[in-house]
């Protein structure tokens, strides 16, 4: 195994761990819908930077999600998931983490959704490398 494919499989489970905090917020009572997108963010975060990871693309140390979904689009390799969409979860990295004034811009349903297919696409890529 080499050490690409190590470091991919390492942020994928850490990325399937933030999912799993995720979905278990969003169905907790009494949890603001920004707490659980927090680690939504955090899994399409580990996803994307796994992807790089396997294929030996650099990334500098970020929370954008359409930097880095960019960077793996110009590199070939496309995600699931549109840069739009992604946008929607960046700020829930740094932005709403630190008001209490939020302002929701995608729902649990729709999160839930995109980390599916971002996680699927991830594990498929992973899979093709194993």
């Amino acid at each position: 195994m080499t050490p690409q494919l190590e470091e991919a499989e390492r942020l994928f489970r850490l990325a399937r761990r933030d999912q799993v905090a995720f979905e278990a917020l969003l169905n907790a009572s009494g949890v603001d819908l920004a707490l659980a997108c927090f680690h939504a963010q955090q899994a399409a975060e580990k996803a994307l930077k796994a992807i790089m990871c396997l294929h030996g693309l650099e990334y500098r140390r970020t929370h954008d999600l359409e930097e880095l979904a960019a960077k793996l689009t110009g590199a070939g390799f496309t995600p699931p998931i549109s840069e739009a969409q992604f946008s929607r979860l960046t700020p829930y990295a740094v932005e709403f983490r630190y008001d209490d004034d939020v302002i929701h811009l995608v729902t649990g349903s729709e999160a839930a959704q995109l980390l599916f297919s971002l996680l699927a696409w991830v594990g498929d890529e992973i899979h093709k490398h194993e």
